[in-house]
């Protein structure tokens, strides 16, 4: 009778496990997503702004479930993008890119604002670590966050899970940069690089 209690208890334990592997693997990946120059530059105005940079944006758009953004990042978007999918002169890759940002879900982290009519719009307040693990389990296609402070204070509380730096080929020579006093240093896994015509080269890193 003893070894059968023992064996039910490892089977349970193990179905456990199972279980709880289950649900971590339901979890969506939080990917910090961002144009960066060859100095590490993040400024939104340098870069090389091409149809097939933007096919290459709308893509990783479409293959995650939804947008984390700061209220910044979030507003120079909200100021840009809803103009442009209503533009019947605006090029078909950014209108493209426009509508499927304005149909997607959109979570911003905001101390400062609460009220956000662009549509699928949704503001995340109180502590932050708890609102983006639940963010993560509610969104198994995962979340792209391109706002580099939020990004930076996510990387802090180690709840990013893979980078997606689109290196453009230019030298700014001025900030703001990349993850600018990251410490302690980061190191990467490389999963994969795509070159595009204009130079540019997409790069992809998942945490080890």
């Amino acid at each position: 009778m003893g070894q059968k209690r023992t064996f039910r208890a490892a089977i349970k334990r193990s179905l456990e496990a199972i279980r709880s592997l289950e649900r971590v693997s339901a979890m969506g990946l939080l990917t910090f997503a961002l144009n960066v120059t060859l100095d590490g530059c993040c400024d939104h105005r340098e870069g090389v702004a091409d149809d097939e940079m933007l096919r290459y944006w709308t893509r990783l758009m479409d293959a995650a479930g939804a947008m984390l953004f700061g209220r910044r990042t979030y507003e120079l978007m909200e100021d840009a993008w809803p103009q442009v999918a209503r533009d019947p002169k605006a090029t078909p890759s950014n209108r493209d890119w426009a509508k499927k940002l304005e149909a997607k879900p959109k979570y911003v982290v905001s101390t400062t604002r609460r009220d956000f009519p662009w549509s699928n719009t949704h503001h995340v307040e109180g502590d932050l670590i708890r609102a983006v693990k639940a963010l993560k389990k509610a969104t198994p296609r995962g979340l792209l966050v391109g706002s580099p402070k939020l990004s930076a204070a996510l990387q802090r509380l180690d709840l990013v899970d893979e980078y997606r730096f689109v290196v453009h080929p230019v030298v700014a020579g001025h900030g703001p940069f990349l993850f600018s006093g990251l410490q302690p240093s980061l190191r990467l896994k490389f999963v994969a690089a795509t070159r595009l015509k204009s130079g540019i080269v997409a790069l992809h890193y998942r945490r080890r």
